[in-house]
């Protein structure tokens, strides 16, 4: 099975836009074709970011506590996780170090910088869309 890391940014988009990239990646992993990988420093980050008043907005605080929940219970939670200094953007070195620790094949994310490095080791870095077009022609 795949196993991936999505950024957070790409798990806000999923909640926002069910006809997105994003949301049909998380449905693929409702489905159980793919596999999630996650950390407690991501559900910490996910509960920080959608409790900012412009996702605020446009999210509903029970759609975010459920995602939470849902990656708490179905998702696999990587414990320890090797120290990544890689990522530009130094906060985002976790989604780096769960990848590895985790041997994701993929690492899904919308942040160019991040989108930059290709790769971390085995994993590779690519959006959304991408993801969906890897898969597709996987079957």
């Amino acid at each position: 099975m795949t196993r991936l890391v999505l950024d957070t940014n790409v798990l806000i988009s999923a909640l926002m836009s069910a006809h997105s990239p994003s949301a049909e990646i998380l449905s693929l992993w409702r489905d159980g074709e793919v596999a999630v990988l996650t950390a407690t420093a991501q559900l910490d980050e996910i509960a920080r970011v959608t409790r900012y008043p412009r996702i605020r907005a446009m999210l509903h605080p029970s759609l975010a506590g459920r995602l939470v929940n849902r990656l708490r219970d179905v998702a696999i939670v990587v414990e320890r996780l090797p120290m990544v200094n890689r990522a530009p953007d130094p906060d985002d070195d976790y989604l780096l170090a769960l990848a590895e620790a985790g041997e994701a094949q993929y690492l899904v994310t919308g942040d160019k910088p991040l989108l930059g490095l290709k790769r971390h080791k085995s994993t590779r870095i690519v959006t959304p869309a991408a993801l969906l077009e890897l898969l597709k022609d996987r079957k």
